[in-house]
C-alpha cells in the first residue's frame, strides 16, 4: 500500500481519566489553564500540540455549568493541561483575533453580536457551549456542540492526541471506545492471539503471514484496536485462518530471536521499548501500529495508528491472497468494494 505521509516518532503518554473527583477549590473557569489565542498559538511553535477551544458566552449557563463540573474534574483537566493547549473564546468578544495567520474582529458593536472567528469556527451554527479540537497544524478539525461532561468528552480527547482521526470517523471510535471502557458485558475473544516467540515457531512448521501489533500500556487507542477490532467475527476469522496474530507489547522484558538476533529491552540506550519494535515499524514506532510479516519473515507493510475493523478487512484480504504482488491497493479496493455489494 502507497503512503502519502511522513510518520515521525513519537509517543503520548497517555491514559484514561481513572478518577473523576469534583474539586471545591477549582474557580470560576474550573482547573483548566486557560489560554488565549495569541498565546497557544506562539506555544504552538515552539511545541506542537493540539488545541482544544472551548466557544463560550458570558450569558451561557450550561457553559458556566461545564467550568464547574467537566473542567474541575482534577483527572480531565491535567490530560487537557498536558496534551493540549487550552483555549476559552467569549463568541461574543469585541477583540480582534488573529488565527491562522487570518484577523477576525466583531462587525457589530451591539452586545450578544457573534464575532466572526465565532461564526467561522461553528459553521454558522452559534450554539453554547461548542468544543473544538484541532490537530495536525490546523489541518484536522473536529467540533461538539451542547454540554459535555466527563464521559462524554473522553473519546473526544483521545480520538485527536492519539491521531485516531487519520484513519477513522469519530462516531466509530466512539461506539467503540465506549464498549472498551464502559460496556459491562465481556467482550470474548474471537481472534486467536499469540506471543512473537509463539508464532515464529508455528511459522517454521506451518508457514502463514505474521500480523503484528505494536502496542502500549499507556495508549488507550491501542486497548481498543485489540479489544473491539479484531474481535469483529468476520475479521477474526480471517485472521484465524490465514495469520498469526501477534501481540507485541512494546514494553516487553521478553528476549525475541527474531531472523538470527536476539533482541531484548535495555540493548539500545535511551529507548524504553523493546528494541524488536523498531525493526517492525522500519523506525517509525507509532503507536498502535500494525506490521505485517511474509511467510520468510520479511515486513511487506507497515500500518501506524488505529483502523477499523472495515478498514482492515479488506487490507488482510489484499495480504492474505498475495494481491499485492500483482494487483495496485486502489485496484484491489475497488474491485473488493464491488464484490460486498
Amino acid at each position: 500500500m502507497n503512503k502519502t505521509l511522513i510518520f515521525i516518532f513519537c509517543v503520548f503518554h497517555v491514559i484514561l481519566f481513572a478518577q473523576h473527583n469534583q474539586s471545591g477549590d477549582a474557580s470560576p473557569h474550573g482547573l483548566v489553564k486557560w489560554m488565549n489565542f495569541k498565546e497557544a498559538q506562539e506555544a504552538n511553535k515552539k511545541q506542537a500540540k493540539p488545541f482544544l477551544i472551548d466557544v463560550y458566552t458570558d450569558w451561557c449557563g450550561w457553559c458556566k455549568h461545564m467550568n464547574k463540573t467537566t473542567y474541575s474534574d482534577p483527572g480531565l483537566a491535567n490530560y487537557i493541561n498536558t496534551y493540549f493547549y487550552p483555549v476559552q473564546f467569549d463568541a461574543e468578544t469585541h477583540d480582534t483575533i488573529e488565527y491562522n495567520g487570518v484577523k477576525y474582529w466583531n462587525e457589530s458593536k451591539e452586545k450578544k453580536s457573534p464575532h466572526q472567528l465565532a461564526t467561522k469556527m461553528l459553521n454558522g451554527k452559534l450554539s453554547y457551549p461548542s468544543t473544538i479540537f484541532v490537530n495536525n497544524n490546523f489541518q484536522f478539525s473536529l467540533l461538539s456542540q451542547g454540554f459535555l461532561e466527563v464521559r462524554k468528552i473522553e473519546p473526544l480527547l483521545i480520538y485527536t492526541v492519539e491521531n485516531v482521526f487519520r484513519t477513522t470517523q469519530y462516531d466509530d471510535f466512539r461506539v467503540n471506545f465506549e464498549r472498551t471502557f464502559y460496556d459491562t458485558t465481556k467482550i470474548v475473544d474471537e481472534v486467536k492471539w499469540y506471543s512473537m516467540n509463539e508464532a515464529l515457531a508455528l511459522n517454521k512448521k506451518k508457514p502463514k503471514k505474521i500480523l503484528v501489533d505494536i502496542y502500549a500500556g499507556f495508549c488507550n487507542a491501542c486497548k481498543v484496536m485489540n479489544k473491539t477490532v479484531y474481535n469483529n467475527k468476520e475479521l477474526a476469522k480471517y485472521i484465524n485462518d490465514n495469520f498469526y496474530l501477534v501481540d507485541m507489547n512494546a514494553e516487553t522484558k521478553e528476549e525475541i530471536e527474531f531472523k538470527g538476533v536476539k533482541y531484548k529491552t535495555g540493548d539500545l540506550p535511551n529507548f524504553p521499548f523493546h528494541p524488536l519494535t523498531l525493526e517492525l515499524t522500519r523506525k517509525n514506532l507509532i503507536f498502535p501500529t500494525l506490521s505485517i510479516l511474509n511467510e520468510n519473515q520479511d515486513v511487506i507493510d507497515v500500518l501506524p495508528f488505529y483502523m477499523s475493523d472495515q478498514v482492515l478487512l479488506p487490507v488482510f484480504h489484499f495480504y492474505g491472497e498475495d494481491k499485492y504482488k500483482s494487483m495496485k491497493w486502489e485496484d484491489f479496493l475497488k474491485e473488493f468494494k464491488e464484490k460486498k455489494k
